[in-house]
């Protein structure tokens, strides 16, 4: 078998463990309801030892993990970064209070994996406000309903 075949296992088998029942629910979670105003709702979650903290958890360092193993050379970045698009979603909803987030919990590279391999996108900073402009509007039409 080849290097990128073993590559494209990888990532399957990474799809595969998105698709457990609570990875599912964790995920659904983080994208529609988790919307944090500052680094200390974040930590607040983190401490809160409520199933969101777990769902939190799951979903940040399952995607840190991911990211490390294309950082590392286990699976090829083109490869990965052409199959999934997710950690840039949970990256964006992090990114404006990660900084803040590090020194609170004293984790100088606390989704250090995650930062490195999403800003290593191409137009980065324009993806992040793209994303962010359609959570906001996700948001809206929730509110409205």
């Amino acid at each position: 078998m080849s290097d990128k075949q073993q590559d494209v296992l990888a990532i399957l088998k990474l799809y595969e463990l998105r698709r457990d029942e609570k990875m599912r629910a964790a995920r659904k979670w983080f994208i529609t309801e988790f919307r944090p105003n500052s680094a200390m709702d974040i930590v607040q979650l983190l401490v809160s030892g409520a199933e969101a903290s777990a769902n939190f958890r799951m979903i940040t360092s399952y995607w840190d993990m991911a990211a490390s193993f294309v950082l590392n050379g286990g699976i090829d970045e083109k490869l990965f970064l052409g199959a999934n698009t997710e950690h840039v979603a949970i990256y964006c909803k992090l990114q404006p209070f990660l900084a803040e987030l590090r020194q609170i919990i004293n984790e100088d590279d606390y989704l250090i994996h995650l930062e490195k391999l999403v800003s290593k996108i191409p137009n980065v900073d324009e993806r992040l406000e793209k994303r962010r402009q359609l959570f906001e509007r996700w948001a809206e039409s929730e509110g409205k309903r």
